[in-house]
């Protein structure tokens, strides 16, 4: 991968220089702080960007919003010494791929390039497959009746399919990637609540990935209106904080459980083998 490093101490930087070419990497620019770095990832477009959280004059957060508008879904990974869980979910709604703890450790390092180099590729090949719509010729199972259900209401669904619902493109991307190659066809994605009730109605998926934190109406207040829409759709929910009250509100509105970001691929495959019993 070609990897820009932003920290402010030299150290940190020559450290991670070390280790990421090490493993085959190259390190293509070095920043001690954010001036000029939106600019040059915007136009140099690395695969990755090693980001420390404080930075002199700069918040890591913003740049990693900045970025992630302004260089089209660049992949970055937190540096931090910060153990704050509510800090890390920021991040990784803001689209944080990891995180690299202080002080370091080199295996930890190590594994996180490996996890985030592994889905880039998996985010890569699935940009480059054609978008084809095929729920309009797939057929659903049969609809199953309940005592609490009017006859003719409820619709059943597409067997091995599922609909993403995320604001995060890279997150589209490589959940699409990773579901498909487990034989789950993608039959739709939306970048709103309100777009994901509206897919959802229309395809009846097996699976909805549903993010929590979204402008506009968030994932828990999508939630009831994606049950009602297709009852039979098993709701899995993603987010970058698994608090209690996310946790709670998401299980009381229905949800099968939650992919946790940043999205790892081997969990996220666990996770829908047993859920769909694969």
């Amino acid at each position: 991968m070609k990897i820009v490093i932003v920290d402010d101490s030299k150290s940190i930087r020559d450290v991670l220089r070390a280790l990421c070419e090490s493993e085959g990497h190259e390190i293509v620019a070095e920043f001690a702080d954010g001036t000029g770095m939106v600019d040059f990832v915007k136009q140099s477009h690395p695969d990755l960007v090693c980001l420390d959280f404080n930075l002199p004059g700069a918040d890591g957060l913003e740049l990693l919003a900045h970025m992630d508008a302004a260089a089209n879904r660049v992949n970055v990974v937190m540096i931090t010494g910060s153990d704050d869980p509510e800090l890390r979910g920021h991040a990784a709604d803001f689209g944080a791929m990891g995180f690299i703890h202080k002080p370091f450790e080199h295996a930890q390092i190590i594994n996180e390039l490996k996890e985030i180099d592994e889905a880039r590729r998996i985010a890569a090949r699935t940009a480059a497959m054609p978008v084809v719509e095929t729920y309009k010729s797939a057929e659903p199972e049969a609809p199953v009746t309940s005592a609490a259900a009017v006859a003719g209401q409820i619709v059943g669904v597409v067997p091995r399919s599922a609909v993403i619902v995320d604001d995060s493109g890279s997150v589209r991307l490589l959940l699409k990637g990773i579901l498909e190659e487990l034989g789950i066809k993608v039959i739709g994605v939306a970048s709103s609540g309100s777009e994901g009730v509206k897919v959802v109605k229309a395809t009846h998926p097996a699976i909805v990935c549903l993010d929590v934190d979204m402008p506009g109406m968030t994932g828990i207040e999508a939630l009831p209106e994606v049950r009602s829409a297709s009852p039979q759709s098993k709701v899995v929910m993603i987010t970058g904080n698994a608090g209690r009250a996310i946790v709670e509100a998401a299980v009381s509105g229905g949800a099968k459980g939650y992919f946790l970001k940043p999205i790892r691929p081997a969990k996220v495959e666990e996770f829908m083998k047993k859920l769909l019993q694969l």
